[in-house]
């Protein structure tokens, strides 16, 4: 039987062509704004993603935070805020609290969400049923790296790929993963630790991949996996190898490889005889109680 969290990994390709297909005109922060884009958990990471993006497209200065990090009294011209199921408390008061025009990219309109945000951009079409976030967070990038001018063209192709391809079983039973990423994708990195921490409770970190020779490749060895989400830095791949640890780069794009990291994250679950649909301790949105 397949599990929700496999059918809405499998369904993101298709969620990527229709969210640049439909991309809204207005709400979206436009060429020139000074933006900060806030979330929680999975969606900090996609903010992290967005806000280099959209600076070395040239739109303009945008900085990513947690919710419950905003720094109070810093001026922009727009607050971003993502949340899957826009009952986040962070995000909520966040939003309540800001003279800022705010925009929220959700995929429940009717959540509170829509009576704290001025502009509501709703994917309705990539909600989730599983408490761990896949698709819905890959459809907003989609959606947000298109406004910014780019050809996903092969991103999808690539999704497409990352979906049928069978999956190395030294993956499925390694030890040990440590994501990288470079730009935008350290994000991604970040959010393929959380995935396979949510999903199958594994020993994941994740780091900038100029970085990882800064102490973390101390962890590298037999049965554990260096995972780079984009291209490599030069001479990287060797020094993981030398130490007798496995080296991934596929060459994808970063966000196609991060599926091949989703994927990953259930098999594992499987192994170790847990639900990917019911991570331990989480829910489906964080409300705090006041």
């Amino acid at each position: 039987m397949t599990t929700h969290t496999e059918a809405e990994i499998a369904s993101q390709p298709s969620c990527w062509q229709r969210a640049v297909a439909n991309v809204p005109a207005g709400a979206l922060p436009a060429r020139g704004e000074r933006v900060a884009v806030v979330g929680c958990g999975t969606s900090w990471f996609i903010a992290m993603a967005y806000a280099v993006l959209r600076e070395r497209a040239g739109h303009g200065e945008t900085d990513a935070f947690a919710a419950s990090e905003f720094p109070e009294g810093r001026g922009y011209d727009r607050v971003l805020a993502l949340t899957r199921s826009g009952t986040t408390t962070e995000v909520l008061d966040l939003l309540g609290r800001t003279g800022t025009r705010t925009t929220a990219i959700t995929a429940d309109p009717e959540t509170p969400i829509r009576d704290t945000a001025q502009d509501l951009i709703v994917l309705d079409y990539a909600d989730e049923r599983s408490v761990v976030q896949t698709r819905f967070a890959t459809t907003q990038l989609a959606m947000l790296r298109a406004s910014l001018g780019e050809d996903l063209t092969q991103a999808i192709a690539d999704a497409e790929r990352a979906v049928a391809e069978p999956l190395p079983d030294a993956l499925v039973a390694a030890e040990q993963f440590s994501f990288l990423g470079a730009g935008w994708s350290v994000g991604l990195a970040q959010e393929a630790a959380l995935k396979m921490r949510e999903a199958s409770r594994s020993w994941t970190e994740a780091y900038p991949a100029m970085e990882y020779r800064h102490g973390p490749i101390s962890i590298a060895g037999p049965g554990r996996v260096t995972w780079m989400l984009g291209t490599a830095p030069e001479g990287l791949r060797a020094q993981v190898e030398a130490t007798g640890g496995t080296f991934v780069e596929s060459g994808l794009d970063p966000m196609a490889e991060l599926i091949r990291a989703q994927r990953v994250a259930v098999a594992r679950a499987f192994a170790r005889g847990l639900n990917p649909d019911e991570p331990m301790h989480l829910t489906r949105s964080v409300i705090l109680s006041s």
